[in-house]
């Protein structure tokens, strides 16, 4: 008897957390995004044992991207870190924003996009790449993944 009537209670209790969890609604102006920065991702690919990892969040009403990268590895310090863009995996493209200040892993910033860098960014058509002095067009790079 007290096993049925524990086991009633943990099922009542799983059912109430699950009922509960599904009144939850997600916050449908902001979208996370992540990508995985590798030499093997470079165009063309590069050999390096450096890694790297980004992870965003873009509010679409604001447009306001908010990043954090982690990076390790690299053939010598970071000249340069930005996001590329549009182009989708394979293809290279210009830089759209550029990040500021240090440089050091982890790398921490914040902008606003105008609506067709938002737009293309949503699209999954923007990458980002760390470019060193001996890799001046990058070493790492990692395309911008939704994350649904």
């Amino acid at each position: 008897m007290r096993i049925d009537h524990t086991r009633r209670a943990a099922l009542a209790a799983m059912a109430l957390t699950l009922a509960g969890c599904s009144t939850l609604q997600p916050n449908r102006e902001l979208a996370a995004f992540s990508a995985q920065l590798t030499g093997s991702n470079q165009v063309p690919p590069v050999a390096t044992v450096a890694s790297g990892r980004l992870y965003a969040v873009l509010n679409k009403d604001s447009r306001l991207l908010r990043w954090k990268l982690t990076y390790s590895g690299l053939n010598g310090a970071a000249t340069a870190i930005d996001f590329h863009g549009p182009a989708l995996i394979g293809a290279n493209a210009s830089s759209m924003l550029a990040f500021k200040g240090s440089l050091k892993s982890p790398v921490q910033g914040q902008a606003t996009l105008n609506p067709t860098q938002a737009a293309d960014l949503l699209s999954g058509k923007w990458y980002s790449n760390i470019h060193t002095a001996a890799r001046p067009n990058g070493e790492i790079r990692g395309q911008i993944i939704l994350q649904e």
